[in-house]
């Protein structure tokens, strides 16, 4: 995939996986009108959810050392969901000490190669999740499926006791593609540990919020308020072809 945008190019390839680890070749220029599509292509890669994302910066010309933090914002917007590692590659020492200054380090390690990096993932556990996935209608009839898609599923895996919040969840979600896109919402869940994360993508680039009536207050309540008092956690993570709503949901958020 090649970015041009205001007369900066970056170019970022997929190179074959190793390990199952999804490996992203950038080559150009890493500078603010560049930054955002690096950082939703690396988002999107996590939210596949492999072991981890390796990106080989070897390829990169970076003019001011705060570009850098793109790959620790990418790594914040999948730190509690997917929580997928995000690693570096790269061979010159003087590079990866500019990295370690910016602070990136702290969040985001850099290795030599590719070997090391590969490495380093290998004393990780695996982590064992169970996840379903699918493209529902743009009409009122994807609401009806995701509840029911969102039951059967949790039921298979023996679940079923966190699916009438997780359905309620994914309600909110599927309404509000509807309502504020022209999208056809994609539903995902998965279960990893004790949680369940009830996740739609859409093609709109616009994040949501939640919202209060300017004369009327907290007295009407969106659905994402509602959402925000049923789980644990969650967010909207931007990706090259738009975003993802996630909520993470646990034992103590059971209806």
């Amino acid at each position: 995939m090649q970015v041009p945008d205001s007369g900066s190019t970056i170019r970022i390839d997929a190179a074959a996986p190793r390990q199952d680890v999804p490996i992203l070749v950038l080559d150009g220029v890493l500078d603010s009108s560049t930054y955002r599509s690096v950082r939703d292509t690396v988002i999107k890669a996590a939210l596949d959810e492999p072991r981890a994302v390796v990106v080989d910066v070897n390829r990169l010309s970076v003019p001011s050392s705060s570009a850098w933090t793109v790959f620790t914002s990418a790594r914040w917007h999948v730190s509690v969901w997917p929580d997928i590692p995000i690693l570096l590659v790269c061979g010159e020492r003087r590079v990866r000490r500019a990295i370690a200054a910016s602070g990136v380090t702290r969040y985001v390690p850099v290795h030599p190669n590719l070997d090391l990096a590969l490495e380093a993932l290998g004393n990780q556990p695996l982590p064992v999740r169970r996840r379903a996935r699918s493209e529902l209608p743009p009409t009122r009839v994807g609401v009806g499926l995701a509840r029911a898609m969102i039951t059967d599923w949790l039921t298979e895996w023996d679940i079923a006791d966190l699916a009438p919040v997780a359905s309620t969840v994914g309600t909110v979600f599927v309404e509000n593609v509807l309502d504020h896109t022209q999208s056809a919402p994609v539903l995902i869940v998965e279960s990893y540990r004790e949680t369940v994360t009830v996740a739609v993508e859409d093609c709109s680039e616009h994040l949501p919020g939640r919202h209060e009536d300017a004369h009327r207050g907290a007295e009407i309540v969106s659905g994402l308020a509602i959402v925000s008092a049923l789980c644990r956690a969650w967010g909207a993570t931007p990706t090259s072809s738009g975003k993802t709503v996630w909520a993470l949901v646990g034992r103590e958020n059971q209806l």
